[in-house]
């Protein structure tokens, strides 16, 4: 259990909590015009590390994840999951046709897919790195569901409840072997081991992996630095009370919102600009990768602000700065609440579980409106190839393309509540009471 928590924690929280601080601290500083920029410098930066993630493409096509023909719900479902969950490689173009052998090897018959492999980082008895184009080697395995002795639950006629051919991939990663299953790595030990619910009990290594996800928010912070370095840099070379001009007055239309709009009125004249920093930073972070996602291509279609874990650090960064930013006021109404004291013992134990669901608002508001505009999009195309008549083109498509612009909307938008509701929470915490 604690093997599980801690891989938990890492494979999907350590990654996001890291990027999410360090851009923080580039952004803090930036909007307080405390570091010298050259301009030249991190564009040469840039260059290098786009020309790094390029030599990432394989020179031959290879396939981690197979993906059979959708011929009913159930298999739309499955379709539909896994393109919004994250993945260890970036897939650009293409598609493997293969056949399944009676042996559990799958057969790649021909394959036009282009990806880009991503690095693996496990830690497994020390540091061990590698490619997911490690693991090239294809399995299959059928699964029926059992009872607690093991026993393939069936009907009244015999027929298995419920089955599944499950396809994985395996790996040698640093001399080691191991298999890559729903996009989690475990370890080969006996092969895929699966219990009788379908969860593999296969062992697993901590894992590091920069993923699509984590690779995604990298590419959204080199886009906001490119963005904000320049009129930074200008901003402090000609001043403020300059004209602003190109991306600079495109930019400052955005700022001057975040700060008239949300952090004025939500947590007050006097106190406001403390928080600014931070506040804009979640706005533009959310929005861009958002964008990104948007992007039906390489190297966008990611899902960032669909994953909860990534939603989550965010909400805790903004429970962490309420908690951290509260005055007396704040924490008398939540240790001291202004009715009879018979009733502390019920309404303390509200006011502090009040407290906390507020970053759970946050976490799942983002996370799941994000979510349901990719799963409805991808349904609406579904449904073609899932009823199999091309008939239905004639309203999937109009019906898909109208959610994919209506999602440009909700990307800004949830990037504007999360914010708004950020500097809410925030000013709640640093109001001044009158005190009679």
């Amino acid at each position: 259990m604690i093997s599980e928590t801690l891989n938990f924690l890492v494979n999907n929280t350590l990654q996001k909590a890291l990027i999410n601080q360090i851009l923080m601290y580039l952004c803090t500083k930036f909007w307080r015009s405390e570091m010298k920029f050259d301009v030249k410098r991190i564009s040469r930066i840039v260059a290098v590390v786009m020309f790094g993630l390029l030599l990432l493409v394989p020179n031959h096509a290879s396939a981690t994840v197979v993906e059979g023909e959708v011929n009913n719900p159930k298999e739309l479902q499955s379709f539909i999951m896994h393109h919004v969950k994250d993945a260890h490689s970036w897939h650009i173009w293409g598609e493997d046709k293969t056949k399944l052998n009676e042996d559990g090897t799958v057969e790649v018959v021909s394959s036009t897919s282009i990806h880009v492999g991503l690095p693996i980082i496990l830690l497994d008895n020390g540091l061990i790195t590698g490619n997911s184009d490690d693991f090239s080697e294809i399995r299959w395995s059928a699964w029926a569901k059992a009872d607690s002795n093991g026993v393939a639950l069936t009907d009244t006629l015999g027929n298995l409840v419920e089955t599944d051919t499950n396809y994985y991939a395996v790996g040698t990663v640093g001399g080691n072997k191991y298999i890559l299953f729903h996009e989690k790595i475990y370890n080969y030990e006996e092969g895929l081991v699966l219990d009788n619910d379908g969860h593999p009990k296969n062992s697993r290594p901590l894992d590091f992996s920069l993923t699509q996800n984590v690779a995604s928010m990298l590419l959204a912070v080199v886009i906001l630095l490119l963005l904000f370095l320049p009129s930074a840099k200008k901003y402090k070379k000609q001043g403020v009370e300059t004209a602003p001009s190109g991306r600079q007055n495109f930019l400052e239309i955005f700022v001057l919102f975040v700060r008239d709009e949300i952090a004025k009125p939500n947590i007050g004249e006097k106190k406001y600009a403390r928080y600014m920093p931070y506040l804009l930073t979640i706005f533009f972070f959310i929005w861009i990768n958002n964008l990104i996602g948007l992007v039906p291509f390489f190297p966008g279609a990611s899902n960032v602000s669909g994953n909860i874990a990534f939603t989550a650090v965010l909400a805790i960064l903004t429970y962490l700065i309420t908690q951290f930013s509260g005055n007396k006021d704040y924490w008398k109404h939540i240790l001291l609440p202004p009715v009879p004291k018979a009733l502390y013992p019920i309404m303390i134990p509200v006011e502090i579980i009040g407290t906390l669901t507020k970053p759970f608002a946050l976490t799942i508001r983002l996370f799941a409106n994000i979510t349901a505009g990719h799963i409805v999009v991808l349904a609406f195309m579904g449904i073609i190839f899932s009823a199999k008549n091309i008939g239905w083109a004639g309203l999937s498509v109009p019906m898909g393309l109208f959610i994919s612009v209506l999602e440009l909307l909700v990307a800004f938008l949830q990037a504007f509540i999360f914010t708004m509701l950020s500097a809410l929470f925030i000013g709640t915490a640093v109001e001044e009471h009158a005190h009679h």
